[in-house]
């Protein structure tokens, strides 16, 4: 529970209002930063001699946050749900496709839900709001972090931030740290007003409109909105580059690539099998339903490791910045 206080403490303007009002008890596990234990938790992964975890209801639920369609997603996490059914030793192991960041952590929090893959800033705040545990980070594309644009069409009037003053923006959930936070915080820094954003559409000097990285860039390709503020990745062509007809207004790098995460719910036996079957898998867990490399139901990470609090403290270091505060979490 201490690492979990450090962590309420640490996150400033995410907590002091809204994230300590949510913190109501412990959650028995080592939090959406369950990662944060550096993998010191002394429980070993059972042998074939040991009684295997066994989870409450003999099931075991894998929430996918909306950031592709569901068909795809589908296809992408199902050597998941079969590695989990198999080293979990539950009846049944299922993936659930969820409406946003918000559903996957009130699904944690309230047991319905037992795994989840989110987002970085979604995991900060659930963290703080006993709603999840971080275990492990993911790796995709050469590192270990990513990076989040504000981008146009290549013919656009839009040379620089100030010009999306009174203008349409794109963005993704709420809850993403590459669809929102950083790229509300880019148009802070550039003296636009952002109102209360996320949070509440408020006062800002440009309209901004919330949905899905796919759908906030697709929004943009049909020139309903005048730029996207999105993860890098959902630009980027097969050869990842950026696709044509369009360019980089700004950018921000070194963003902690997104956790997966566990239900508080879940005892420490249970949180460390989850984490040890991801971490020993082999690397066809990443490979998609078809078990090939380099097809579309590829998954976008290609290996996990274990993390901690310090890892996502950059991105609560900017929601500080912002003020934002864990009422998001419910808006």
């Amino acid at each position: 529970m201490s690492k979990r206080r450090d962590f309420i403490k640490s996150a400033g303007a995410v907590g002091v209002a809204g994230l300590i009002a949510g913190c109501s008890g412990s959650t028995g596990g080592n939090e959406e930063t369950a990662a944060e234990t550096d993998g010191t938790d002394s429980t070993a992964t059972p042998t074939a001699t040991e009684t295997p975890v066994a989870y409450g209801d003999g099931r075991a639920t894998f929430y996918m946050s909306p950031s592709e369609p569901q068909q795809l997603m589908e296809a992408q996490y199902a050597p998941i749900q079969e590695m989990l059914q198999s080293e979990l030793a539950v009846d049944t192991a299922t993936l659930q496709y969820a409406a946003g960041y918000s559903a996957v952590l009130q699904s944690l929090a309230g047991g319905t839900g037992d795994i989840a893959e989110t987002g970085p800033f979604a995991a900060a705040l659930g963290v703080a709001n006993d709603r999840c545990d971080i275990i492990l980070q993911r790796y995709g594309y050469g590192s270990w972090t990513y990076a989040s644009v504000i981008v146009t069409q290549e013919d656009s009037d839009i040379q620089s931030l100030s010009d999306l003053e009174g203008e349409r923006v794109a963005f993704a959930d709420r809850l993403s740290a590459s669809g929102a936070l950083y790229p509300l915080y880019m148009l802070k820094q550039a003296g636009l007003d952002i109102g209360d954003l996320p949070t509440d559409t408020g006062s800002a000097d440009f309209t901004p409109q919330f949905s899905s990285h796919a759908e906030a860039f697709a929004a943009l390709d049909r020139g309903q909105v005048a730029a996207a503020g999105v993860g890098q990745f959902i630009t980027l062509n097969d050869n990842r580059e950026l696709k044509d007809g369009f360019r980089y207004v700004e950018m921000t790098e070194d963003i902690p690539r997104a956790p997966i995460v566990v239900s508080p719910e879940l005892s420490d036996e249970e949180q460390t099998a989850v984490k040890d079957a991801f971490v020993n898998a082999s690397d066809s867990l990443y490979l998609g339903e078809d078990g090939e490399e380099g097809t579309d139901d590829d998954l976008w990470f290609s290996d996990v490791r274990e993390a901690d609090n310090e890892t996502y403290q950059p991105v609560v270091d900017v929601a500080n910045e912002l003020g934002i505060s864990a009422e998001l979490l419910d808006s």
